[in-house]
């Protein structure tokens, strides 16, 4: 049996991967602390999960649209406007199975084989898979701490070619936390206007970012016609729930609508219905608890890391992740993750995940666990980075 070319090109998702090593770990009795993976230990708000039994006990599960629920896209286009100041007509709202399915959509409208879309190194793994399954060229723009790990308009116009159809950007960023200025965003928007190019904006964090006094600044403020991808996962804490959306010009809505209808024919008729209830005033003010209790994490993870004398050289300013330089350790960041997991019990992720720049030299702590994991795994951290200084002296 042979395997297309497109599948066997896959690289796997290292993140994923130490998942699995980790409860091959636990399932040996070891006591495992995860801060590998992006995913919020609140869980969805206790709304939703009741929202969601109510859905189930009624046997309210038939097909939806292909863009979803309509009561559910006019809640999303409520969400922006109140949360971030936007007016949005709900038809260019459509509800997706996940972000991924979203930007799995985008990809499959957008790309064409030969195309190029420019992103940053390091930046979230899938993304480039999504261009490469449609025969897109993935232009990957070195960054680093100058420009907060971020792409920027000097970055893009200077790598930009005849060849590029599309600007794909997170902000904040997964695996950095690290977010672009309105100004500048705007800035790299307005470029590729220009070249007739498709902005493409992953909001995933948008909610999670630092943004008091004031709401969050969504690009639509600055580019409305820019192709905004968002989730359930993170805000509302619903990961296994795969519900997201996307926010696409209104000629774009019938071409996503027919790929959707083909491709997986709606999202997840209770996960949608239970999703109403996310945008209540009280489940919204729970979120904005959550969002601030993330700020302790962050203070405590980043305490945590300078005594174990690893560098953070830029400090998040949103979602709920970590990027640590170990190049002083003299590992690299795969053996350092390997050797940390298999000594401490401590999960973390390699930055080969993430880009090509200096990917040995990184790896993505998740604090998006509870405040008593975070101070245990800091503290076996910081036994392991004291072992190895150790190690090198002879001190032992």
């Amino acid at each position: 049996m042979q395997y297309s070319d497109r599948a066997n090109a896959i690289a796997p998702f290292f993140a994923m991967a130490f998942g699995e090593k980790a409860t091959a770990l636990e399932n040996k009795g070891h006591n495992v602390i995860r801060l590998n993976i992006g995913e919020p230990d609140f869980g969805a708000p206790p709304a939703v999960q009741q929202a969601m039994q109510q859905a189930v006990a009624e046997n309210q599960l038939p097909y939806t649209g292909a863009l979803g629920d309509m009561r559910l896209r006019e809640a999303i286009a409520g969400f922006y406007q109140t949360q971030h100041n936007i007016n949005i007509n709900p038809n260019r709202v459509i509800v997706t199975a996940g972000a991924s399915a979203a930007l799995l959509l985008t990809c499959a409208a957008l790309v064409n084989p030969g195309d190029e879309v420019l992103m940053g190194d390091p930046s979230y793994p899938c993304n480039r898979q999504f261009v490469k399954t449609f025969g897109g060229k993935v232009n990957l723009v070195a960054t680093g701490a100058s420009s907060q790990f971020q792409l920027n308009n000097e970055l893009v116009s200077a790598h930009w070619n005849a060849n590029t159809k599309a600007l794909m950007i997170a902000t904040p960023s997964n695996p950095t936390g690290t977010a672009v200025t309105l100004d500048e965003l705007d800035k790299m928007c307005a470029f590729a206007r220009e070249q007739q190019a498709w902005r493409i904006i992953d909001e995933i964090y948008l909610d999670f970012s630092d943004h008091t006094p004031g709401p969050a600044r969504s690009v639509l403020a600055v580019d409305d016609g820019a192709i905004v991808i968002n989730s359930f996962s993170k805000f509302f804490g619903m990961t296994g729930w795969r519900l997201g959306w996307m926010i696409v010009p209104d000629d774009m809505v019938p071409v996503i609508e027919r790929l959707a209808q083909n491709l997986y024919i709606c999202p997840s008729t209770p996960a949608q219905l239970a999703a109403l209830a996310c945008f209540t005033p009280d489940t919204l003010a729970l979120c904005e608890e959550r969002r601030l209790s993330l700020l302790t994490r962050r203070n405590i993870v980043l305490n945590g890391l300078e005594k174990a004398g690893l560098t953070v050289p830029v400090a998040p300013s949103g979602a709920f992740y970590v990027y640590i330089d170990v190049a002083s350790t003299g590992l690299s960041s795969m053996a350092f993750c390997e050797q940390l997991l298999s000594d401490t019990g401590v999960a973390l992720t390699p930055g080969n995940d993430f880009g090509d720049k200096d990917a040995d030299r990184y790896v993505r702590l998740s604090y998006a666990t509870s405040e008593q994991n975070l101070h245990e795994g800091l503290a076996r951290i910081q036994s392991f980075t004291a072992s190895l200084s150790q190690d090198t002296t002879g001190n032992i």
